[in-house]
This record gives structure tokens, C-alpha cells and sequence, in this order.
């Protein structure tokens, strides 16, 4: 078990493999009290904007806190996902933290990663308990 326990986090991963064996970890960890899945980036981009539009101070108070993204994803990347989300959602939701969780080998992703304040972590796939554990403590 991990010290961390967020709330919630939002899995935007489009492989039903990749997203159950992500919750399994997170749910043996408890690293997360929920854990909301959306499919791909467009997905996740009317996720926030339906919190958005319910939220009645015009700030979501009930949003995951940590993004679990994928960078390869049919409608919408990752890289496009992030790059909407910091300019459209990130002011409305200013603790939010992503951790890239892809299949990439390419060292040009990483790189890019480091480019985004808001990108704690670059984990590859699966993600395993050791992972959660370590993300907890770079989370605190």
C-alpha cells in the first residue's frame, strides 16, 4: 500500500488491456479512492468540460487531481490533449499533475514530456506497483 491516497484520477487510455491492468494496480495500491477512464483526448476534453459546466463557482472542486495519459490515441493524442488542457482547463483545475503512461521508446517523447511543468512522471507500459509506489512519493 501506498502512503498517497488521491481522490480521484482520470486513465485516458484507449486499451482495454492497458486500462484494466492500470486499475488493478491502482486499486491494489489504493492509490486512488476513483479512478474515471475516458478513451481517447476528445473524451477527456468533454470530461472537463462537463465538470466545468457544473461546477456552479465557475472551479470544479471534485476533479482528479492526477491525468494518467497516453501519448497514442485515435481522435486526439496526448500532446494534443495536454496542449488544450493546460490552455483551456488548467487554470479551472491548477493542482492537477499528468504522468505519461505509453509504449513509446522514442527519446523525443521523453524529452518533450520535460517540457511540461505540469508532467511529473514518463512511465512505461504496463505500469506496475513499484510504479504507483514511486509516483506516490513524487506526488506528495
Amino acid at each position: 500500500m501506498v502512503e498517497l491516497m488521491l481522490q480521484k484520477v482520470l486513465l485516458v487510455e484507449d486499451d482495454p488491456i492497458a486500462v484494466m491492468l492500470c486499475t488493478k494496480v491502482i486499486e491494489k495500491t489504493g492509490f486512488a479512492g476513483e479512478i474515471e477512464t475516458v478513451y481517447d483526448g476528445r473524451m477527456a476534453i468533454e470530461y472537463y468540460q462537463k465538470l466545468l459546466s457544473q461546477s456552479k463557482s465557475g472551479e470544479p472542486q471534485d476533479y482528479p487531481r492526477l491525468i494518467l495519459l497516453d501519448l497514442n490515441m485515435p481522435n486526439m493524442t496526448g500532446w494534443e490533449f495536454l496542449e488544450e488542457f493546460i490552455r483551456n482547463f488548467y487554470p479551472f483545475c491548477p493542482e492537477t499533475r499528468v504522468v505519461i503512461i505509453s509504449s513509446s521508446i522514442v527519446p523525443e517523447d521523453r524529452r518533450k514530456a520535460r517540457e511540461y511543468p505540469i508532467v511529473r512522471n514518463f512511465l512505461s507500459k504496463p505500469i506496475s506497483v513499484t510504479d504507483i509506489e514511486k509516483l506516490s512519493g513524487d506526488m506528495a
